[in-house]
């Protein structure tokens, strides 16, 4: 099949030239539409994720996203769509707890994790980095307004820690990361996502 790539808002063209390299075939996500066409992998890229949220719902595809990520299909979200996965951020009331199907807020909500928004400050606090990832070896990590996880649930796992935070989690064939791995070159992370 395909992997679908939210294009919504954000650095989804990046994800797109990496998928190109690794001779995945892929297609855009922009309306509900698109979500008729057949696809088995899912990225969610970085951005502005309350904008990315709002827009999937406005547009119709943020429940049936949802239902197909909690069925078990692949995801890799990067800085914002970590966000979105995420099922709490620090110090947003809408997201503590699990989201009810009948009022789905602008998030899917379906990683087990909590999750510190634009940590590591404004733009000019962005960085670049090298850290172990489990499962894949040292990568370098590059950091943009970026979130960190705050809290790692029972059914999530961490892979990667830098300055001691939280930057990476799985949890089945979810894969979140604070930084984007779609902007360095190093393909492994999104081979380990199409390996899912």
């Amino acid at each position: 099949m395909a992997t679908a790539v939210l294009a919504l808002q954000g650095a989804f063209a990046e994800h797109e030239a990496m998928l190109d390299r690794l001779g995945e075939p892929w297609f855009e996500l922009r309306q509900a539409q698109d979500l008729k066409r057949p696809f088995d992998r899912l990225v969610l890229p970085g951005g502005e994720s309350t904008v990315q949220g709002r827009l999937l719902r406005e547009e119709g595809m943020l429940v049936p996203l949802r239902e197909r990520i909690l069925a078990g299909m692949p995801v890799l979200g990067t800085c914002a769509g970590l966000i979105l996965l995420a099922a709490q951020v620090s110090g947003d009331a809408s997201r503590q707890g699990k989201p009810r199907p009948d009022q789905v807020g602008p998030w899917l909500g379906t990683l087990d994790a909590t999750v510190e928004r634009n940590a590591y400050g404004r733009q000019l606090g962005s960085f670049h980095a090298r850290a172990e990832f489990d499962g894949v070896g040292e990568v370098p990590m590059s950091f943009i307004r970026a979130p960190y996880v705050a809290g790692v649930g029972p059914r999530a796992t961490e892979l990667a820690r830098v300055d001691g935070r939280v930057v990476a989690v799985r949890q089945g064939n979810q894969l979140g990361v604070a930084f984007h791995p779609e902007l360095d070159g190093d393909t492994r992370i999104h081979e380990m996502f199409l390996g899912l």
